[in-house]
């Protein structure tokens, strides 16, 4: 308890007679969170915590102002809600007053962009010391002579703890509600005490503000051989799809997991940690992982024996959404600063829960414009509220929730690089085989894991291919270590002509898709026959 009367720095602040708990080290954040009773130390020394309710985003009840400077630039619509200034500034009025009630609150200070040209600063408020400390982790920390005169470009308030009993009266849909203002740069957390929220505000801030510097933002994770600093891959997909662990490689270094930016010198990685899943996470399994939980890491909704304090990583009891966050540097072979060269290849990775489409494929560029505007995969089970099962999902730019402008804005921005740098672009299919979900199997990943290392070490860009007579697409005849009928994915189900029907199935849903976008003929024809 004397830590948490003696250890605190002061800040500046406009929360009334609350208690600024500033820039704390982890060791004391940790034993705040303890003392409080927000979570407990499992057996490996991370702080394991429930958040409740809500165990993965809300992106329903996410709003942003809708203010004259900003709208011309949005894609308003399912994701992009908008919220009237009005409304916003109501809301944030109710946190500020209600935040200005309790007794301390917490505040972190830090970075989002490894490349000091294009960074922004990031003050976090929270009235959690795990939320803090979950800031702490995933962002980059500041130099400690930096935050003498800290003057951040963005803040963030989360309210975990409030919720709306009168949600129309500020433009929300319901008790929770994430609002972010572009203008004002702020974000408002209310309702909901979902770690994610507070990450992925901050990408829709960078996904908003890098375009206009000529920056690409990207929903990918990033690593590069550590002998050839020339051989940089990415790897885009949405929550689930293997970004974490694929890009978890023991002979590569790990750039970063997540959120990255493609500028004219290179990749830099927005975040300063890592959010893998950990659902069935194993030693032997993801070693890289695995080893990262420790002291100074977060669990969220593990099962934690109460008497040995041993993770159950295999239960789902509280969510399939279990999260761990880490410092990158607690990935043995990561890369300070996060930084690397133009990518060699560019992955895009789909969970199909139709078991329709090829392992792995090599696509032209018209192809790459195609898949990324579709953005196909599945949504999997627990990463957003509601969903309980793998549903067939189109996000655009493999990132939709997070993406505030047009997808035709960040599509063209991946045509020009992939142009100008000669990237190879693959679509790598981790989802199911041998039928739909519910009939067929996951690929194994030890299969994944083979074609992501015929990718990079070059091999299979030299391999025969034939094409899938439906979606076009180039599979190969072999790759090591692979058995050649997973190859073909009509080979894998029993009963041929039922897997043209479902193939079949999936190109329409492409193709009715697809019509959103004022693409070109040449990459409308890249897509399949429906």
């Amino acid at each position: 308890m004397s830590t948490m009367t003696a250890t605190h720095v002061s800040a500046t602040h406009a929360f009334g007679p609350a208690q600024i708990f500033a820039n704390l080290s982890v060791g004391v954040l940790v034993e705040h969170a303890l003392v409080r009773g927000e979570g407990r130390l499992a057996s490996n020394g991370a702080l394991a915590c429930d958040t409740g309710e809500r165990t993965g985003r809300s992106p329903n009840d996410k709003f942003l102002e809708d203010s004259p400077a900003i709208h011309p630039n949005i894609d308003w619509g399912k994701v992009n809600q908008p919220m009237s200034p009005e409304n916003f500034a109501a809301l944030e009025s109710l946190v500020m007053a209600t935040l200005s009630r309790r007794k301390h609150l917490y505040r972190f200070d830090g970075y989002a962009g490894a490349d000091p040209a294009y960074r922004l600063k990031v003050s976090v408020f929270t009235e959690e010391a795990w939320h803090s400390l979950f800031a702490k982790t995933l962002f980059i920390n500041a130099d400690p002579k930096d935050l003498a005169n800290w003057a951040q470009d963005w803040t963030i308030i989360d309210a975990g703890s409030l919720r709306l009993d009168d949600p129309a009266k500020y433009g929300a849909k319901g008790p929770v509600c994430i609002a972010q203002s572009l203008e004002k740069k702020t974000v408002l957390i209310v309702g909901t005490r979902y770690a994610g929220e507070i990450k992925k505000s901050i990408f829709y801030a960078m996904n908003y503000d890098l375009p206009d510097r000529k920056v690409f933002p990207m929903h990918c994770s990033c690593n590069v051989d550590r002998k050839d600093p020339s051989n940089v891959a990415l790897f885009f997909g949405l929550s689930g799809t293997g970004k974490t662990t694929l890009s978890a490689d023991p002979n590569r270094d790990l750039v970063g997991d997540d959120e990255h930016g493609w500028s004219a010198q290179g990749v830099f990685n927005i975040e300063g940690g890592c959010y893998a899943k950990c659902i069935k996470l194993s030693r032997e399994g993801e070693p890289e992982i695995w080893n990262a939980i420790r002291f100074g890491s977060v669990l969220e909704n593990t099962v934690v024996d109460p008497s040995t304090r041993v993770p159950d990583y295999d239960s789902a009891a509280k969510t399939e959404n279990t999260r761990v966050t880490y410092p990158v540097s607690y990935i043995a072979n990561a890369r300070i600063p996060s930084v690397a060269g133009h990518p060699k290849n560019v992955i895009f990775l789909t969970a199909d829960a139709f078991g329709v489409l090829p392992p792995v494929s090599k696509l032209t560029h018209e192809q790459a414009m195609y898949y990324f505007l579709n953005g196909y995969t599945s949504k999997l089970a627990g990463t957003e509220a509601g969903v309980t099962e793998p549903q067939p999902n189109f996000s655009a730019c493999f990132g939709g929730p997070f993406m505030p402008r047009p997808p035709m804005r960040y599509a063209e921005m991946l045509r020009d690089r992939i142009a100008s740098h000669n990237s190879n672009v693959w679509l790598l299919n981790t989802g199911w085989t041998g039928g739909p979900y519910g009939t067929g199997s996951r690929f194994k990943l030890a299969y994944t894991r083979a074609f992501v290392t015929a990718i990079l070490d070059g091999s299979l860009a030299k391999a025969t291919w034939v094409t899938h007579s439906i979606f076009g697409l180039s599979m190969p005849t072999a790759v090591a270590g692979v058995p050649t009928e997973v190859l073909d994915p009509r080979r894998t189900w029993k009963d041929g002509a039922a897997y043209d029907l479902k193939a079949k199935e999936l190109a329409q849903k492409f193709r009715a898709n697809d019509a959103k976008f004022a693409m070109s003929d040449a990459v409308r024809a890249a897509g399949p026959i429906a």
